[in-house]
């Protein structure tokens, strides 16, 4: 079946939370890519991209002193499209006016659902340094010609990657990311996984456990800043135990001043 042609219109970054000013100097972005739908070529609804927000703001707060900036983009469509890949192609758009804006500083993508799935396809821009995929969208190959080819992974080398996925989704399989994080720890050994147990697609349950882990792992990868203790294993544990790490309760709460 022939794909619908897309409309004439442009991606954007939402404006910057975080450092901003002229006396302020951008050290690091982060580059949060909301949800999305397999299909649809309409214009996006602005809730993704408001439900990305806290998200950002949150990070934009704990990575100030570092000089972090956050951006949440609003994609030109709603849908992946298949082998169009809109949405990947929009987070490559984005690397590059990131570049533009603030030079050759380190990015992490942030992802959620069709999001993440972006994320994992745009990380070999030269400008990243990281990924987060929270419940990431990943179709997995079948037996028919017709369906989709293995999601790639060669571009995560060479970059931090951290999954999360809750176990009870049942909007995004959480086997499939699992089944993906295998295959790039194969490539990549700085990737974990982590599951947030008896949780759905957007973890309300362990939401602040969540946004720790997110920010942990930010800072921690865009300004060397030490992980925690939790985030360190999972990095250096074998398969699969660093790519079914228990995202515990309280995670976080020990990190604060």
């Amino acid at each position: 079946m022939a794909q619908q042609a897309l409309p004439v219109r442009e991606a954007r970054l939402g404006r910057p939370l975080g450092t901003t000013g002229a006396e302020k100097t951008v050290t690091g972005v982060a580059l949060l890519l909301p949800e999305g739908g397999p299909t649809g070529v309409r214009r996006p609804s602005p809730i993704p991209a408001l439900a990305a927000r806290p998200l950002a703001v949150r990070l934009a707060k704990a990575g100030r002193p570092e000089g972090l900036a956050a951006h949440v983009l609003h994609y030109r469509c709603r849908g992946w499209n298949g082998s169009a890949a809109h949405p990947a192609r929009d987070a490559t758009w984005a690397l590059d006016e990131v570049v533009r804006r603030y030079g050759d500083v380190p990015v992490c993508l942030v992802g959620t659902g069709m999001g993440g799935r972006a994320a994992l396809h745009a990380a070999g821009h030269p400008a990243v340094n990281s990924v987060l995929a929270l419940a990431p969208w990943l179709p997995g190959p079948g037996p028919e010609p017709q369906e989709p080819e293995p999601e790639p992974v060669k571009q995560l080398i060479g970059r931090k990657v951290l999954l999360v996925h809750g176990t009870n989704d049942e909007r995004n399989d959480p086997d499939l990311s699992y089944r993906y994080a295998q295959r790039a720890k194969k490539v990549n050994r700085d990737t974990c996984r982590f599951e947030v147990h008896s949780d759905g697609h957007w973890m309300h349950q362990h939401r602040a456990e969540v946004m720790a882990l997110a920010t942990d792992f930010l800072l921690g990868s865009l300004f060397a800043r030490d992980y925690a203790r939790p985030v360190r294993d999972a990095l250096a544990a074998p398969p699969p135990l660093g790519l079914r790490m228990p995202l515990a309760s309280g995670f976080g709460a020990s990190l604060r001043p």
